[in-house]
């Protein structure tokens, strides 16, 4: 591990964290091959589980998906130390999935219990959970689950025109909440999309993992079309005067390295992922916190987040196995 993806490393650790924060960025250092803060962070994960599953939960979040985010290193923890309380704290997580979450009536699994906007219903449909939910249902055993939902959310979102993914939808005013081609929302697709992938592979689901590789190369191939020359994109795809971030860049390049390396993605994507990492190694300040990406608490406007430093960690983890 270089000496800067460890600044950003300790950067990360170092933010404030809602439940799909802590998620991504548990999975992120587990990915990297840091087990041993990746299941610190599990425990913390488990401690604030709530009754019903959600795993990381701070105060009275009122989130669905995103505390699933966490499900796959708790999971991972119990498989390491053979610790009890991590399998059970994960199968409480998978149950409320399957037999308490608030669903559409297609069954596909809302991103809140609650809507923040007036005039909508609770029954929305968000990017951000291709990523959340599907990759820990299929670890646990419920693949077909998985890509369900995963094919739902597409159905829901997916822009015929570009086969790029819009934000949010609502499911009970049969409305968008969000319509917008949101670049991190894509970047959240691919990295669910390809956990879920991999998880086929290791499954001998062949047919599954084919049919995922299909769904993951039209998203990145519809995203590469709004590529600028410095490797990133706008914040919202096809709005040329939104600002210009690099979350979304450094997931889409995550995706890029996993796919060479797992080979279900050919060796020519390289020099897309290529960019945006020479690129983002010149927003990392002098402590480790990434700049100019789409910024938290909002993600309204251009500034930093956990998630950014969380995908750079997975980019260059997944770059470091190609090399080797």
């Amino acid at each position: 591990m270089s000496e800067k993806v460890k600044l950003v490393k300790n950067a990360m650790l170092a933010v404030q964290r809602y439940p799909w924060e802590q998620g991504v960025c548990a999975q992120a250092l587990w990915e990297a091959g840091d087990e041993a803060t990746a299941i610190a962070m599990a425990h913390d994960a488990v401690l604030r589980q709530k009754e019903d599953g959600r795993l990381a939960v701070i105060s009275d979040n009122i989130a669905v998906t995103d505390p699933a985010a966490n499900g796959e290193v708790v999971y991972r923890a119990y498989q390491r130390t053979g610790e009890t309380k991590y399998l059970e704290s994960a199968q409480k997580m998978l149950h409320y999935l399957m037999e308490k979450a608030p669903r559409t009536d297609k069954g596909i699994l809302c991103h809140n219990e609650i809507s923040f906007v007036e005039g909508y219903s609770q029954d929305q449909i968000w990017v951000d959970s291709v990523y959340m939910a599907p990759p820990f249902l299929a670890v646990m055993g419920e693949l077909n689950e998985a890509v369900r939902q995963i094919e739902g959310y597409l159905a829901y979102l997916r822009e015929e025109k570009t086969g790029l993914l819009y934000h949010i939808y609502d499911a009970g005013t049969g409305r968008f909440v969000r319509k917008k081609l949101w670049a991190t929302g894509n970047g959240w697709a691919l990295l669910g999309i390809a956990r879920v992938l991999d998880t086929a592979l290791e499954q001998k689901e062949t047919a599954v993992a084919e049919k995922l590789v299909i769904y993951g190369r039209d998203i990145l191939d519809a995203m590469l079309a709004y590529q600028l020359q410095d490797g990133r994109f706008h914040d919202f795809l096809d709005e040329e005067d939104s600002f210009v971030e690099g979350a979304a860049a450094m997931m889409m390049a995550t995706f890029i390295y996993r796919g060479v390396y797992g080979r279900w993605l050919p060796d020519e994507y390289l020099i897309k992922a290529d960019l945006v990492r020479e690129t983002m190694g010149q927003y990392i300040d002098e402590f480790g916190i990434i700049h100019e990406v789409c910024g938290c608490p909002d993600f309204n406007t251009v500034g930093t987040s956990a998630e950014s430093m969380a995908a750079y960690l997975m980019m260059h983890g997944w770059y470091e196995n190609i090399k080797r």
